[in-house]
């Protein structure tokens, strides 16, 4: 009987080793991440920071806004009334019998002596079926009585109260029972009382549910209410989400890390140049060798997003109670824009790997034997100087900035105004980018007839434009950030109709006078309140002075308004601020003397660029409120009532606080206006040499409150200087560090030149000018790319803009964008210089990977 050897069939497996050669593939790409961290520290720690500060600020941004919940707890709806206590029972009743189940919060002003600050007494019951969420207690407890009061810590402060205290206000002596809040607006001071304690409320908000009708309806269905809001029309306020804001800043940094990852990997591929060749030479395919290095790529962002991960969380509950006093509202603590975290950490993998991408195909291309001798592929030779579709693209960015200006925002960004202006920088970004290799060739072409040593450095950087241009195109990006954050800020301050900026500066406050009816409240003994005392007018006048002396050698003068106002012609262009007399006082407490003034001017002013503007028109008598001609677009100037372009000086010695008498009208207009008549009492300004102490301040306060008076100091609204040097350090500071990044590795590509000129006897003084050429010429000229670019997008924008036109460019910060054009290229060539004056101690030998 015979047998037959059966035989295995051969298996077929494919040609490029199939899942189990890319498995080892990745394998030995990991285990390369393992062994060569330090040179890929510079990408891992550029990953890592982008998901953290991306993770930070996404956190700050989207719990910034106030979400519905702040002003309607946890009801759906919200009506607020006002009038007569007997009308708004009725309201009240109303809409008990229209939705049932309500929940009433009243509300009654009252003034912090000696200020302008207010607070509210509050009646609400802190167990409401909806008004829960609008009340925490932090010590001691709710009042249960007539005769108990919480309060805000606020109204503590200002009140010198405790838990315990008496406290007189309204009339009424109650004990302080504890310390309330409003976790949805921190900013919120009032004094809390139970139910029925408020008898003459401002006004009065009702809490209740109308499920399934719109705010529109439940207006229609009360129509005495005051306003009506549901979740839906307060979710709408928003209209910009912050969510999408985060997602489209993390692209950008996204982008950043992509571009300078490029020529990090690609030195990295480099280095392993030997390693992909001896690959190669056992059967490795094309793809296989693209696949160490993208597979590298990936595991240094996802280690870099997981470190950055961590790293933000950290860095978010350390920051989370700076970022709670910001927002004015309690932020929990994994009350956390996921969704954006997520986005983050998936576009720094994806950032990662696409960056790792163009040199895994370049280096997968490298003949075998050139790769086994280490020799890197040849530079490409350089396109059109300038690529047509880098000008398409301006021109498209252009377009989009323009539609964006000339589109109305309503309500801040509606219709096609945001899409556009995002769509716009996005085009521009890209243009750049794009943009940035061409450049770099017509940067070198310049610099032919230069010393040895910088035309070296400058054909290096058109020469090796895989690592440069990505550097230049990122300096660039990061130069635009700070210089649009420069343009539109001094553009918004420089509107010299709706002013912006600090009220006043820290030496100078402003006394108001009571004119008003008796009935707020002031400091009584042991800290209560009192009834303000209505003083006769020569009396205040008495207490102003005498809180001038108790200041100091300080300088007071009087403040006198008049029915005088400015206005301009065109729709939507209004005037903000107080106009007060120039009174040959106010003149001389500045050092303004008679000659400087022009006897035919109407209007003195600081405001740069006013007494240019066309289409002014002085009002006065009874000019009326503005009602515009054909097209909705001008306001006509009635003879007898209004004054068209009145004659206005411009006086920089005059104050720039937006409460201050920056604006006057001359005694030349109130005679030819016949304005004498509607001269008024309006306070008085108080100038002192030095800044105002707290202890200053809080006695100028209770000596106001004494006198029935109130006091404004300065608040906490930044200067236009202190918002521009910001963002220039830190588009300085972001510019050096990705100088830091890819200046050691575009010189690492020439690292052969060096020995050479090392061999040939060059000394360390011209490698430090090969380094500090390579380091200034990278950012003098993204700086200049990105100040262009920051300029397109103003001029892209204000051309269209009726509110705006290319006034915003008028003033625009020549010494913050000097300091970015000439100090950080300055900055980046010293240190680079200093860095490089001792000789490596692997320039004279070839290292071995």
């Amino acid at each position: 009987m015979s047998s037959a050897t059966l035989e295995r069939p051969p298996v077929q497996r494919p040609g490029n080793g199939g899942v189990p050669a890319r498995r080892v593939i990745i394998r030995w790409a990991i285990r390369l991440l393992r062994r060569e961290w330090r040179q890929q520290l510079l990408i891992f720690a550029l990953i890592t920071a982008a998901v953290a500060a991306t993770f930070i600020a996404s956190a700050v941004a989207t719990t910034t806004p106030s979400s519905p919940t702040g002003t309607l707890g946890t009801a759906r709806d919200a009506a607020t009334f006002s009038g007569a206590p007997s009308k708004i029972a009725s309201d009240i009743a109303r809409v008990q019998a229209k939705f049932g189940q309500t929940d009433v919060i009243e509300d009654q002003t009252e003034s912090v002596p000696g200020t302008v600050a207010t607070f509210d007494l509050r009646a609400q019951s802190p167990h409401g079926p909806f008004g829960r969420p609008l009340l925490s207690l932090s010590s001691g407890s709710y009042p249960t009585t007539a005769s108990q009061v919480a309060v805000t810590s606020g109204v503590a402060a200002e009140f010198s109260l405790r838990i315990g205290s008496s406290w007189t206000t309204g009339g009424v002596t109650r004990t302080v029972t504890g310390i309330v809040s409003n976790p949805q607006s921190l900013l919120d001071e009032f004094a809390l009382v139970i139910p029925g304690q408020v008898t003459a409320p401002d006004n009065v908000t009702v809490l209740f549910n109308a499920p399934g009708q719109s705010a529109d309806q439940v207006s229609t269905a009360l129509p005495q209410a005051t306003t009506v809001s549901d979740t839906q029309s307060l979710s709408n306020n928003n209209v910009v989400n912050p969510q999408s804001i985060s997602i489209a800043a993390a692209i950008l940094g996204m982008l950043l890390i992509a571009l300078v990852g490029v020529g990090g990997f690609t030195v990295l591929a480099q280095r392993r140049l030997r390693s992909l060749g001896m690959l190669a030479a056992q059967g490795a395919t094309e793809g296989h060798l693209r696949l160490v290095i993208r597979a590298n790529g990936v595991a240094t962002g996802v280690a870099g997003a997981v470190a950055g991960f961590v790293i933000g969380f950290l860095g978010w509950l350390a920051y989370r109670p700076t970022a709670e006093a910001s927002a004015h509202h309690v932020i929990g603590l994994f009350q956390l824009p996921w969704t954006v975290v997520i986005v983050s950490m998936v576009l720094a993998v994806l950032a990662a790997y696409f960056a790792a991408g163009r040199p895994a195909k370049t280096m997968s291309r490298v003949p075998v034997v050139a790769a086994l001798s280490g020799r890197p592929p040849a530079p490409r030779k350089a396109g059109r100087l300038v690529p047509p579709a880098g000008i398409v693209l301006l021109v498209v960015a252009f377009l989009l900035l323009g539609v964006a200006g000339a589109t109305p925002s309503n309500g801040g960004g509606g219709g096609l105004a945001l899409p556009a202006l995002a769509l716009g920088l996005i085009v521009l970004c890209v243009a750049i980018v794009m943009l940035g290799s061409s450049i770099l060739g017509l940067v070198a072409w310049l610099g032919r007839r230069s010393p040895i040593s910088v035309r070296l450095a400058l054909r290096d950087l058109a020469r090796y434009r895989s690592r440069s241009a990505p550097a230049l195109a990122a300096i660039a990006l990061a130069t635009l950030i700070a210089v649009i954050v420069c343009v539109e800020t001094a553009g918004r301050y420089a509107n010299v109709l709706d002013y912006a900026g600090p009220n006043l500066t820290s030496s100078q406050l402003v006394v108001y006078p009571n004119q008003g009816p008796p009935g707020g409240s002031s400091v009584g003994p042991g800290g209560g309140a009192q009834s303000s005392p209505t003083l006769p007018l020569n009396e205040q006048v008495t207490a102003a002075d005498n809180i001038a002396k108790s200041l100091g050698n300080a300088g007071i003068v009087t403040l006198y308004s008049t029915s005088a106002s400015l206005n301009h012609a065109a729709s939507g262009r209004s005037w903000s601020g107080s106009i007060y007399l120039a009174t040959p006082q106010l003149l001389s407490l500045f050092g303004i003397s008679a000659s400087q003034v022009n006897p035919n001017a109407d209007i003195l002013t600081m405001r740069p660029g006013l007494s240019t503007m066309s289409l002014m028109q002085l009002t006065y008598g009874d000019g009326g409120s503005k009602t515009f001609g054909p097209g909705n677009n001008q306001w006509p100037c009635p003879a007898g009532s209004c004054l068209a372009n009145p004659p206005i000086q411009e006086i920089s010695q005059l104050p720039s606080g937006t409460s201050a008498p920056n604006t006057v009208v001359t005694e030349h207009a109130v005679s030819t206006l016949h304005l004498q008549s509607s001269i008024g009492l309006s306070g008085w300004f108080i100038q002192l040499p030095h800044g105002l102490t707290a202890a200053q301040i809080r006695s100028a306060q209770v000596a106001a409150a004494a006198a029935g008076l109130s006091v404004e100091t300065r608040n906490s609204i930044p200067s236009l200087e202190t918002v521009v040097n910001d963002a220039t350090v830190f588009g300085i500071v972001l510019a050096l560090a990705i100088l830091g990044m890819s200046v050691g590795l575009v010189r690492s590509e020439a690292s052969r030149d060096l020995r050479t000129l090392s061999a040939t006897g060059a000394s360390g003084a011209t490698r430090g000018i090969l380094v500090a050429t390579t380091a200034a010429a990278l950012g003098f000229t993204g700086a200049l790319i990105g100040i262009a670019g920051g300029y397109l997008a103003a001029i892209g924008f204000a051309r269209t803009n009726q509110l705006d036109g290319l006034s915003s460019l008028d003033s625009i910060p020549l010494a913050n964008l000097l300091l970015i054009l000439i100090g950080m290229p300055l900055i980046a060539a010293v240190v680079s210089w200093l860095l490089t004056l001792r000789e490596p101690a692997s320039i004279a030998r070839q290292p071995l990977e």
